[in-house]
């Protein structure tokens, strides 16, 4: 009954079981992602938005809590066109919903974040992480060479068929297949957004079919069904993100938990106005108020130093309206379990699945 367990991805990362728990940039935290390798899969940690110092603080706490397989996760962005036309316009777009909150002024625009980088190289070569993955592209073959060299393995998104082709002729070493239902920013990075709106059924199977190194089943999967459909696609392995929210280790504000705890199906919408890069979240009155234009907003992620204030006290305040409640489409099927038991549930929810095929 354990077939499912073993293939190359587990072997080369020596763990249990081929469930990966997403990065979230915001939403998981060391606790999170240590329970998930301590029972066997792959915690992530999402560290693209904070500082290498913090960055190097939250490694250390895996390194004392676990032995296991982590990944820690980079954006490896295009730097954003600078356009102060559309800065302005935004700012004084958004001024009645700061006013709103009590906000204050709505601050300038500027850049928080930057790509995957040489410092961010000189980390990881000195931290040595078991994982290292990448969104929204993968670095120069400068930077990722010494990641490869030092035994590192590595991750990255792809959207479409062309972008894991990308991803495996750049010598990533295993694909994060994110289908359309996925919440949070898609990883698209090459392909205009509309091409990569495929479901994960669709799109498994075709990137499986067209590369030869891991695929990794992503969007939309929240129990073991999903995770022994993704195993029946070819799929090496599931990349799960929604499911873990609720768990106590997440991070997520009270606004949040509680939007996931009421959420239904056909609740979620893709938006630009919070990031400036299309994300799937569930839909509240700013995601229904600046829907369209997205051509009129500025460039992730100079959009987020804009939001983040918004997001901020709408959190503060505990008004979901001007929050961004990421969510896959599946977010309904949440539960809130410390996220080793669900892992562990997971894995037996997985193991039903697949015996009513035989295939255990």
């Amino acid at each position: 009954m354990s077939n499912w367990r073993v293939n190359y991805l587990t072997k080369r990362l020596g763990i249990r079981y081929p469930i990966i728990q997403a990065p979230m940039a915001g939403s998981s935290s060391p606790a999170m992602a240590s329970a998930v390798t301590r029972a066997g899969g792959v915690g992530s940690l999402g560290v693209a938005r904070q500082s290498l110092n913090a960055t190097r603080k939250d490694c250390q706490i895996m390194r004392t809590a676990t032995n296991g397989a982590f990944n820690i996760n980079f954006f490896a962005h295009k730097k954003p066109t600078r356009d102060n036309t559309k800065d302005q316009a935004f700012r004084k777009k958004i001024t009645p919903y700061f006013n709103e909150l009590d906000l204050g002024t709505v601050p300038d625009a500027r850049v928080l974040f930057e790509p995957f980088n040489e410092d961010h190289l000189t980390f990881v070569l000195e931290a040595k992480p078991p994982v290292v993955s990448f969104h929204f592209g993968f670095p120069e073959k400068h930077l990722l060479d010494p990641i490869k060299k030092a035994g590192i393995y590595t991750l990255a998104s792809a959207t479409t068929v062309s972008e894991a082709r990308e991803l495996e002729a750049g010598g990533i070493d295993a694909i994060v297949a994110q289908g359309f239902e996925a919440g949070g920013n898609r990883g698209t990075f090459r392909s205009p957004y509309e091409d990569g709106l495929i479901g994960t059924i669709a799109l498994i199977p075709q990137i499986v079919d067209a590369v030869t190194i891991p695929v990794i089943a992503a969007g939309g999967i929240a129990d073991g069904r999903g995770i022994a459909a993704a195993i029946a696609l070819g799929a090496s392995a599931a990349q799960l993100g929604t499911a873990f929210l609720s768990c106590p280790e997440s991070i997520i504000p009270d606004v949040h938990r509680d939007a996931l705890a009421k959420a239904k199906d056909g609740q979620t919408r893709i938006t630009y106005a919070f990031s400036g890069r299309p994300a799937r979240g569930i839909e509240n009155r700013y995601i229904r108020e600046m829907a369209g234009n997205a051509d009129e907003l500025p460039e992730f992620p100079v959009l987020n130093t804009l939001t983040s204030p918004l997001s901020k006290g709408s959190a503060k305040a505990n008004n979901p309206d001007f929050f961004p409640l990421w969510s896959g489409q599946a977010g309904a099927m949440h539960r809130v379990l410390p996220a080793g038991e669900l892992l562990g549930k997971l894995v037996e929810e997985t193991e039903i699945a697949l015996q009513k095929f035989g295939t255990v």
